[in-house]
């Protein structure tokens, strides 16, 4: 059971930072969709 636990707890580990990842992108990108957004009205 010894190495299943350190299994886990490398899984765990790299799926929170492959979360904090995407939700880091995802947040700089709808910044810049935001960001684009404001000319185009301008524009308009």
């Amino acid at each position: 059971m010894d190495a299943l636990n350190i299994v886990m707890v490398i899984s765990v580990i790299l799926f929170a930072r492959l979360g904090i990842r995407l939700l880091y992108q995802y947040n700089k990108t709808k910044k810049e969709d935001k960001n684009k957004d404001k000319p185009n009205d301008k524009i308009l």
